[in-house]
């Protein structure tokens, strides 16, 4: 046990000290420009937003809303809700009415607790494949990400991420059965738990009696069918998490992951291509340096991303964090960083570009 808090540390004060600096700064610039709040935020800033003050309530904006609601109120149709898997809202509800009402302070203690953990299993795994100096550089780089702030805000970005790594280092412990387990709750939780799956089959090959080891890919799709089970309950139509996506006028593209970069090209959308390019890079990176497993997982999560653009939105909507947790990206990036000059250089350049993002979260303009 002593040895697991010596191992857990060095993650946990990275991400407590990070997610501290972004909280400090969300709230000094609310605090100190109120006045500068974006107008536009409109039906989007709503009351239950603010059921715990201005310090609390800086870690809500824009879909936050969509995940305390169907917290208190499960899901509507028609209506844009069933967009948002359920696990994440599910134990923001039931940790809401332990805490009196209070969704918004239920929705943010998950995140952190969940970042934290996914912060300490990034560590562990990192440390099986990069020994301790590239597990602190890989946790140290996920930290400082430009959209890291996800991580302690309501959003499920931390319990997606947490059931991703815990999946991957389950299954790098030979313990499939577990991974299994934890892909289908990432599949509750966001669509892109679809990119696990391969990754599963990867693993699973691996092992001695592959015929009977590929069979765990039935938990997973099991866990996932009962969503569409519950919607067909709740609202009558259990297909309706894709007809949500309707909202946004999201398709998928006749190109594939192609689709979303070539539309952000001709509409000049040259950052979020910018983001595109250097993770898919870092994502043929994970497969040559850590195994096909991690590269077919990263380039999954980018790959669903970018397939589906929106039309009115633009071809790479919500990219950026979208691309958040194709974590083995981190780790390869911690495989060609090395030392400490180059280390604080790439750190302090993404933590720079996280402070601009953090500025325009507290001010509510949209940042991804």
């Amino acid at each position: 046990m002593e040895a697991g808090r010596r191992t857990a540390w060095p993650a946990l004060r990275i991400f407590l000290w990070s997610r501290a600096a972004i909280w400090a700064l969300a709230a000094a610039t609310v605090l100190l420009f109120e006045h500068r709040l974006n107008p536009g935020r409109g039906a989007w800033d709503t009351a239950r937003l603010h059921d715990a003050g201005t310090l609390v309530g800086v870690l809500a904006r824009w879909d936050s809303n969509w995940f305390l609601q169907i917290a208190e109120s499960g899901y509507t149709w028609p209506s844009a809700s069933p967009a948002f898997f359920p696990l994440y809202p599910l134990l923001t509800g039931a940790l809401g009415r332990a805490f009196a009402g209070h969704f918004l302070v239920a929705g943010a203690a998950v995140s952190l607790v969940a970042g934290a953990a996914a912060f300490v299993l990034l560590h562990r795994l990192s440390l099986l494949r990069l020994g301790p100096s590239g597990a602190y550089r890989a946790v140290l780089f996920l930290a400082v990400a430009p959209m890291s702030l996800f991580f302690g805000v309501v959003y499920s970005e931390s319990l997606f991420l947490a059931l991703a790594v815990g999946c991957f280092l389950a299954a790098e412990r030979g313990r499939l059965g577990w991974a299994a387990a934890l892909a289908g709750l990432a599949l509750l939780t966001r669509p892109q738990g679809a990119a696990l799956l391969p990754a599963l089959v990867v693993f699973a090959w691996q092992r001695p009696e592959r015929g009977a080891r590929l069979g765990v890919l039935a938990v997973p799709i099991g866990l996932f069918l009962l969503y569409p089970l519950a919607l067909w309950l709740w609202v009558g139509h259990p297909l309706t998490f894709l007809d949500a996506e309707d909202q946004w006028d999201r398709h998928l593209s006749q190109l594939g992951p192609l689709g979303g970069p070539l539309q952000a090209a001709a509409d000049g959308d040259l950052v979020e291509l910018a983001f595109a390019v250097v993770m898919t890079a870092l994502a043929v990176l994970a497969w040559r340096r850590l195994g096909a497993a991690y590269g077919l997982y990263a380039l999954g999560v980018l790959g669903l991303a970018m397939a589906v653009p929106s039309d009115r939105l633009g071809g790479l909507y919500s990219f950026p964090r979208l691309s958040l947790v194709a974590f083995p990206c981190f780790m390869a990036l911690a495989t060609v960083v090395g030392g400490r000059r180059q280390t604080l250089l790439v750190a302090t350049a993404s933590a720079a570009l996280l402070g601009v993002y953090v500025l325009r979260w507290a001010l509510w303009y949209w940042v991804s």
